[in-house]
């Protein structure tokens, strides 16, 4: 799985769960779709680096809470979020 994949399916993972801007999940969540004994240590440590990623480019959004650090898609890159789930997954979001 490369790493654009891994991005896309993190979005989507959000995007499924409808959290956009103020519905939000935890940071921990986003990686129950990655099996670790299919993908090992090294591929969920790619995923935490794509995750942090997709923060870094603003599509996703973080909240820190006193329970611990919240995440939701940026509902204003909407667009731009459902077109790479779409080109990369080819799922619609």
């Amino acid at each position: 799985m490369d790493n654009e994949e891994i991005r896309a399916r993190l979005l989507l993972a959000l995007a499924r769960r409808r959290n956009w801007g103020e519905s939000h999940t935890a940071y921990e969540h986003l990686f129950r779709q990655f099996k670790s004994a299919a993908m090992g240590r090294e591929g969920m440590k790619r995923a935490e680096k794509a995750a942090d990623g997709l923060v870094k480019d603003g599509l996703i959004l973080k909240k820190q809470t006193h329970y611990g650090l919240q995440v939701s898609l940026n509902p204003r890159r909407a667009q731009e979020i459902k077109n790479t789930i779409k080109e990369k997954l080819g799922l619609e979001a």
